[in-house]
């Protein structure tokens, strides 16, 4: 090659080759530069400016205008990898269109989010697909195989995994750490993200902002020890937006961010999403880390390399042979076909006693707060098409034989200072072509202002005019909407006044949220994202310090309202559940599962003048309903199904297809049946359907049909390959979706109620039968072998049953299999690392030191510390009498005894230099030979590292 084509540009060479000799060409600050989110252009040697970070979860979000398909808990619900993938390759031939007409889309994709969750109350449990870590994997590969293509050498987009790991918590989430002992994390979170990385499917991941085991994710080991490891394949590691500063300023993990960039750079993050679009913060951080001899050069050439072989995969170097240059499918009939089948095939049906599908021609009331409502979340794009329940009912079974309510209490405000709130005429009818704010795009939504170009409301202090009629929607836990008469909702801009400009509430700071606290014979009206009160001022309603007391009048309470259309209809449909952005959502976990009172009385106000009354709960998570299961004869489950929601609802609801969506986590009956949000340790606090030991509500699988399907003949071979013969037995084409759990027989340690190994969503015509093959990959029925330090598949006898949920078992056949004999841990040979315990309580797992290791200590409940008690199972302590030995940090006692409570040492541990610093105790004689369980119970402010055994 010559100078003006350098090797690099040479597309006969390997990619390794290529991104080498770029990366040698450039300089120690240009490579410096290349390490933030927003890596500047090297027009020396046309290297155009790249930024990592295009949201796509469910669509291309913050750009515009895109089709919107269901969340990805919908998504999840369908139990389909084949519609996934064709969702995800739908969305990044549009993220390629809309790149061509704006270089801000980005190709580097962060989606999808494979957070299992764990617990229903996760604030962001709308974007994660399933509680099952197979499920997750499943689903996770199937959409990022659409995001990237499927040409050898070419990606259309570059998928990143969100969020690296054990995530589960939006309450304190830069500073909580998740204690993940290492069954858990070998069987449950590694698994969700190993699948897709395993498939060559991603570009890299995205570490969370919590930390775990007592140690930041951005400095997360198992990056290394374990990501890195499952692929040959270079992978990117892009940090969430801030957390390199967290780790100083939030965490105070390190003194100076020096130190911690240095060592974030060092552990594998290799793009620092920090401080916006300004580099400098970053690269000066960088740059001093290399002024200390905290990096060297060589580990700023390692993140580099990484980022450019995405850069070249992505075709950057190659436009004349990247095959998806010319790519223009955008909003495409096949796409708009596709949101709609997605929207259908995501529907659970949780109960029907007969009512559904609804008949022809009858007289329908449609109502609840979601009933005309076509609900986005903060990672949706905007609408270009938009079908709420009442569109699409209204579409299918016509305009005049659906009537609606939408339960809002209608009210009005008086000061009681004197004088009415009114809402100024907005011209919203001169505005029909005006777009919508926001709609242009925005690499970051949160600095979306609200508008100042209306007038605000009004109170006039002599009382003269006439109030404005509002809907007051409570959606739980104080907090309410205001909407006005021409459907816009209050809102409170930067410069503090009161107006109704919104069109739904949104923002990273919702502005359209109030509370209602009672004051001297009246209300005031605390507005939610200030933490101010609306005050009547000259020039119209602001927020201010003090606010004015309102007497809330009330003319018509949504109840009745309901009531009385229900009344008049021969079946009601409610539609509740959440808006995204209220009571639920990033940054904020949920409080309970109950469903917010208002709607809880709307379906009972409903349903006590129709009893031909259904529940639709459209939510991006469950809900405790056994009220409403027990009562109405019909309920039904989406998750906000994107742009065409309404359409597919009234499909279904028709009776045009039959629902087979099926849940994708287990939906509890009461708020005490989950584990603590905090609690990571799904097998000590017996969490989700792997081991929930109580009855839920509704089951992990669970959903419905307006068919019925018979099982039979189920059959697993020696080479794991299970047949079933499924049996439409209805009158309706239906899909069935099989589902294949395992379990051992008799298992030595806790192991899951049953476990998920295969599935399959089987379409059916009425009287079809068909013969469905499942295969079960042989590691799907091990677990981690905490005393050997590897995964393990005892031999024995597995149970294997055809299911059409994981409490609704059809069919079941043992199976005998060769596997692996268990062992009792050789303590002389091996000791005990803490942190691999079969069982304990009262302890959490720290970081041994910020590099890598684990220990174990006392949890601090807040109120100090109580003793913590470890559980080792089957340890060998050798032939006669040994020494022991600890290692651990900090002050305190540990005591070692066996099962049946005989001590055997009382070993005290003196004060060391720190958490940091490690000692080893003198050596203790225990007079113990054989198979024993022990027993370790630790007193005080210490770590424990390490228990070792000598002869």
């Amino acid at each position: 090659m010559t100078e003006d084509q350098p090797p690099f540009r040479d597309p006969e060479l390997t990619r390794a080759a290529r991104v080498e000799d770029l990366l040698a060409r450039l300089t120690l600050d240009e490579k410096t530069a290349l390490l933030h989110q927003f890596a500047p252009a090297v027009e020396r040697l046309g290297v155009a400016a790249f930024r990592t970070g295009q949201e796509a979860l469910h669509g291309v979000a913050w750009m515009g205008p895109a089709t919107v398909f269901p969340q990805a808990l919908g998504l999840g619900a369908t139990w389909n990898e084949e519609l996934v993938r064709r969702v995800g390759e739908a969305v990044s031939h549009e993220i390629r269109t809309m790149r061509a007409r704006d270089d801000r889309v980005g190709l580097n994709v962060w989606a999808p989010t494979v957070n299992l969750l764990r617990n229903p109350l996760w604030g962001r449990n709308e974007e994660g697909y399933a509680e099952d870590a197979r499920l997750t994997s499943v689903l996770a590969t199937a959409y990022t195989r659409g995001l990237r293509g499927d040409h050898p050498d070419y990606w259309r987009t570059a998928p990143v995994l969100k969020h690296w790991l054990a995530h589960n918590n939006e309450t304190d989430r830069a500073t909580t750490s998740s204690s993940v002992r290492p069954r858990v994390l070998h069987e449950y979170d590694l698994r969700a993200f190993r699948g897709a990385v395993e498939a060559g499917a991603v570009a890299g991941v995205m570490p969370a902002y919590n930390l775990v085991n007592g140690r930041p994710n951005h400095l997360s080991p198992a990056l290394r020890e374990h990501l890195r490891g499952w692929t040959e394949q270079e992978l990117l590691v892009c940090s969430d937006a801030g957390a390199p500063t967290n780790l100083v300023d939030a965490e105070g993990y390190f003194d100076t961010h020096e130190e911690a960039t240095a060592a974030a750079l060092r552990a594998g993050v290799d793009s620092f999403t920090d401080h916006g679009t300004d580099a400098s913060v970053i690269t000066g951080r960088i740059r001093g880390a290399l002024e200390r001899g905290l990096i060297g050069e060589s580990d700023i050439d390692t993140a580099v390399r990484r980022q450019l072989t995405v850069r070249f995969a992505l075709g950057e170097f190659d436009p004349e042979r990247d095959p998806y240059r010319e790519t223009s499918a955008f909003d495409t009939p096949g796409h708009r076909a596709l949101a709609q089948e997605a929207a259908e095939q995501a529907v659970v049906l949780l109960k029907n006693d007969g009512l559904l599908p609804i008949a022809p021609g009858r007289r329908i009331a449609l109502v609840g707060p979601l009933a005309d409502e076509c609900k986005l979340d903060w990672y949706s794009g905007t609408l270009i098409r938009r079908s709420t329940p009442l569109d699409g009912l209204r579409e299918r079974f016509g305009a005049d034989r659906v009537t609606f309510a939408d339960g809002a209490d209608r009210v009005t405000l008086r000061a009681m200072t004197g004088g009415w709130v009114r809402v100024p005429s907005s011209g919203r009818a001169e505005e029909a072509g005006r777009e919508t704010p926001g709609a242009e795009g925005a690499l970051d939504p949160a600095l979306l202002a609200g508008r100042t170009d209306l007038p605000p409301l009004t109170c006039d202090a002599d009382g003269a005019g006439e109030a404005t009629e509002l809907a007051l929607t409570d959606w739980g836990n104080g907090l309410i909407t205001l909407r006005a008469p021409d459907g816009r909702y209050l809102s409170v801009a930067e410069d503090g006044y009161v107006r109704a400009s919104a069109d739904q509430p949104g923002g990273w700071v919702v502005q359209e949220t109030f509370r209602l606290e009672e004051h001297e014979g009246g209300h005031l009206l605390a507005h939610a994202g200030t933490d101010g009160y609306v005050a009547v001022a000259a020039d119209g309603l602001k927020v201010a310090d003090h606010g004015t007391s309102f007497e809330i009048v009330v003319r018509e309470r949504g109840e009745d309202a309901v009531a009385r259309a229900a009344a008049g209809a021969e079946v009601v449909v409610v539609v509740a559940g959440n808006d995204p952005h209220i009571n639920g959502r990033e940054t904020e976990d949920r409080r309970t599962l109950a469903l917010p009172p208002h709607q809880d009385r709307l379906w009972r106000a409903a349903h006590a003048a129709n009893p031909r009354t259904l529940l639709v709960l459209t939510s991006g998570y469950p809900y405790a309903v056994a009220d409403a299961q027990a009562r109405l004869p019909a309920l039904l489950w989406t998750a906000h199904g994107g742009q065409a929601a309404g359409t597919a609802l009234a499909r279904v609801l028709a009776g045009d297809i039959s629902p087979a969506g099926r849940l994708p986590q287990t939906w509890y009956a009461d708020d005490a049946d989950p584990a603590g949000l905090l609690d990571y340790d799904i097998i000590g606090s017996r969490q989700t359907y792997l081991y929930f030991d109580g009855t839920p509500l509704y089951a992990f699988g669970h959903g419905l049909s307006y068919s019925t399907f018979r099982y039979d003949g189920l059959e697993v071979g020696p080479d794991l390959r299970a047949r079933v013969t499924l049996t439409n037995r209805g009158s309706r084409a239906a899909d069935e979706v099989v589902q294949l759990y395992a379990r051992e027989a008799a298992p030595r340690v806790p192991c899951p109620h049953r476990q998920l190994v295969a599935h399959a969503r089987v379409p059916l015509a009425p009287g079809e039968s068909r013969t469905v093959e499942l295969t079960v990959t042989r590691d799907e029925l091990g677990h981690y072998d905490v005393a050997r330090g590897a995964w393990t598949v005892p031999g024995g006898t597995y149970v294997f049953e055809a299911a059409a949920s994981s409490a609704d078992i059809r069919r079941h056949v043992r199976l005998t299999i060769p596997g692996d004999t268990p062992r009792a841990r050789d303590l002389p040979r091996n000791g005990l690392a803490a942190a691999d315990y079969d069982e304990q309580t009262g302890t959490e797992i720290v970081d041994r030191t910020k590099e890598s290791g684990d220990a174990v200590t006392p949890l601090d409940t807040g109120g100090g510390r109580k003793a913590g008690e470890l559980l080792f199972r089957d340890c060998d302590f050798g032939d006669g009498e040994g020494g022991v030995t600890v290692e651990a940090a900090g002050e305190g006692e540990v005591t070692l005894t066996t099962a049946d409570g005989r001590t055997l040492a009382v070993i005290e541990v003196g004060a060391t230099g720190g958490p940091y610093d490690y000692r080893t105790t003198p050596r203790t004689i225990i007079p113990l030979s054989g198979v024993h369980d022990l027993r370790v119970t630790l007193r005080g402010p210490l770590r424990l590292a390490r228990i070792d055994i000598s002869g």
